[in-house]
This record gives C-alpha cells, structure tokens and sequence, in this order.
C-alpha cells in the first residue's frame, strides 16, 4: 500500500512538472520542508529533524538526531537526548556521547500539523508557478506577443497572452482602435514586473518597436541581418516612417521591406488597422538622408549642418504643403527619423531668406535639369491632391 501511495506521489510530481513547468527537485525541496514544519508545529521545535526522500521512488525518511545520555535522569529535553538502552535499541554500537537516529512517524503528526504541511507545498507549487511565468515573459521583455483581448477595465484593456494576463494602459492605446473580446492583437511588452500575485505585464500598441518587431517578424532579410532598420519614427494610428539599410550591395532594403506587391509592408498595415508606413533608404549623408526622409515630396537642396543638427530644406513651391504633411505630420517624422531640426522653404520663400542661397551650392546647369524633371514630373501628376499618401519609397 506504501509503496502505491509512493508510486501515486511520483506520478503526481511528474505531472506537476510537465503542467507547471516546476522541476520535480523544487517540489521534493517543498515536501522536505513541509515535513520539517510539521515536526516543528508538532514537537515545538526541528532543529536537529533531518527529512530524506529518495527521488526515485518516493520513499521518505524523518528522523531526528539525538544526543545519547547514561540515563533517564541526564534527559533535559526529549527532543534533543536519549537513554543509552533506548539508543541501544536502535543501535547496538550505540555509546554515551553519539549521535543516533530516531525516526518519527508522520501518522502521529496531529491534524493542525498536517494541514499546515500541505499549506507550505501548496505555497511552494504557487510561488514557484508564478516565478516560472515571471522568468516566461521576462525573457520577452522588449519583444512582441499575440494577445486574446478579454475585458475593458475602465479605459483600460486585459489581454490575456497564454498564461499570464497583461494590461493595455489608456496612454499605451491608439486612440482609432477599438477591440472587441476574444479579438487576436500584436502587443509590444515594455515591462515585465515580479509582485506577489504574479507578473505584472504591461504592453503597448503605441511604442516604435512595435513597428520595428513587426518588420523583424516579416522581413527575413532583416532577421538574418542582412537588412537593418536603422531608425523609425512613429504617430500611432496615423503614419509611420522607416529608414533601412542593406548590408548586401545585391539586396535592395525597401524593397525586401515592401515585399512581392507589397505584401509584407501590408500584411504589417493590416495589423497596425492601416496605419500608412513610409520606408525609405538610410544614408550616412544627412542631406540625402533627410532628402528620403521627406519623400514622398521633390527636394531641390538640403542644407545640413552636422554639428548643430539643423538642415534648411528647399523644395519646389508647389510640392510645400507635401513636404511639410497635413498639420506638419511629414516634416515631423522626417526630424524624428533623421535628428535633425528641419526648417523647409519653398524656393520663392528661399530667395528672400537669408541662409536660403542654394544657388551657392549648386551650378545653374545642375540647378536648371533638377528643376526641369520636376516640373516634368509634376505636369504628368497633375491633378493629384497636395497630400496624397504614398506608402513606400522605391
């Protein structure tokens, strides 16, 4: 009958393990424990009970050491000492002064003690769970995760992502998004706390990353290496911007980026609820840079300073109101992406502000071929609006 009861406990631990990902050695740790603490609740103390459990099957040991005295009349305290014929009994070799092994039946452990042992496992299987899913999601700290939305906690939103449940703050929301219960959404974890009920997670919809993991996800040139996003920029919900580079001179990166008729730039829009991203071509020049930078419009010169981080743009009068984007947004993310604080005039404005003579720059033959493709272009785009989106550079 033990050694079924043994063989069940075992089985129990196995599965334990499998379910709870708690290693078998921790929950024989609990149990030693649990025993230790019993003995104490029982005999007052357990400073000298030692508990052994064979860790394959299942057989466990509790005894205490104690002190072998001449007689009945040395014995100070049960717990601690025992009369040379009681040792004896237990071990004929037994002398005054030795050390001898007790062993004390779990059965007289009285209910309060019982109960109290099966308190310090449950305990132990509880923090040990709860460390197994902090160590889980603290390894993807700064990652992304797919996550089941559950509920509305006031503003905010439960997502459930496997075992653990994290939180979707107001200020991490995208403010046109809304989700219905049991909707799949991609999350940026941005940190993961340890607290006494479990991990707290917090996520975002909103944070950069979220595009960049996104990109990493799809693209495999850039989770290969062979492509690196060099910098983003980011209005959540609204436009997004991507400068990339290719370490292979063979590999184009926005291309790779945009994919087969831009199927990975628009399976990443599905997901961001067609949120416009741009993605352009990264160049340790800074005025090509923040030429790209403001496509989709026409530069005629860049202007940057390096050392100041500033750059004055000039672009022609009628590509203005799309170089700079609907209430900025274009010439925003094109300083954020670049770093540089961008001051864009069109060339009617520029020929009467000082620090505008790109004429300087530039001989009129350049300047003169340069204006004369543009307005080609903009003869055979007439009639587009100002503030068309164009979602790739290519």
């Amino acid at each position: 009958m033990v050694k079924e009861m043994n063989k069940e406990l075992i089985e129990a631990l196995d599965a334990l393990e499998k379910e709870k990902e708690i290693s078998k050695e921790t929950l024989f740790e609990a149990i030693e424990n649990s025993l230790l603490t019993a003995c104490k609740n029982h005999f007052g103390k357990a400073d000298n009970v030692k508990v052994e459990i064979d860790r394959e099957t299942g057989d466990f040991l509790c005894y205490a050491e104690k002190t072998v005295v001449e007689s009945e009349d040395d014995v100070e305290d049960s717990m601690l000492q025992i009369t040379l014929d009681d040792a004896k009994a237990i071990n004929k070799k037994a002398a005054v002064g030795d050390l001898v092994n007790v062993e004390i039946k779990s059965k007289e452990f009285g209910r309060i003690a019982t109960m109290n042992a099966k308190n310090v496992i449950l305990q132990k299987i509880r923090e040990e769970e709860r460390d197994v899913i902090y160590n889980q999601y603290y390894d993807k700290e700064k990652d992304i995760a797919t996550g089941i939305v559950q509920r509305y906690i006031g503003n905010n939103i439960s997502i459930n992502l496997g075992k653990a449940d994290a939180l979707l703050n107001e200020s991490e929301q995208v403010k046109t998004e809304k989700f219905r219960p049991t909707e799949r959404i991609k999350v940026y974890i941005v940190e993961v706390k340890k607290t006494n009920k479990g991990p707290r997670i917090l996520v975002s919809r909103t944070h950069p990353e979220l595009v960049k993991k996104l990109f990493e996800n799809e693209v495999t040139e850039i989770k290969d290496g062979t492509v690196e996003i060099r910098s983003i920029a980011r209005e959540a919900g609204s436009r997004s911007k991507i400068a990339v580079w290719s370490n292979n001179p063979n590999v184009d990166p926005v291309g790779a980026c945009v994919g087969m008729n831009g199927s990975r730039v628009n399976s990443i829009v599905d997901e961001l609820k067609g949120e416009k991203i741009d993605i352009v071509c990264w160049d340790e020049n800074p005025g090509i840079l923040i030429q790209n930078a403001l496509s989709p419009a026409k530069i005629v010169a860049v202007f940057a300073d390096p050392e100041e981080k500033t750059a004055k743009v000039v672009v022609p009068d009628y590509q203005l109101s799309l170089a700079i984007g609907k209430e900025g947004q274009n010439a925003r993310l094109a300083a954020r992406l670049t770093g540089y604080k961008i001051d864009i005039k069109s060339e009617t404005q520029a020929k009467d502000a000082p620090g505008f003579r790109y004429e300087d720059y530039m001989d009129d033959e350049e300047y003169d071929d340069e204006y004369d493709e543009y307005d080609e272009e903009y003869e055979e785009e007439d009639g587009l609006e100002e503030n068309e989106e164009v979602g790739t550079d290519e």
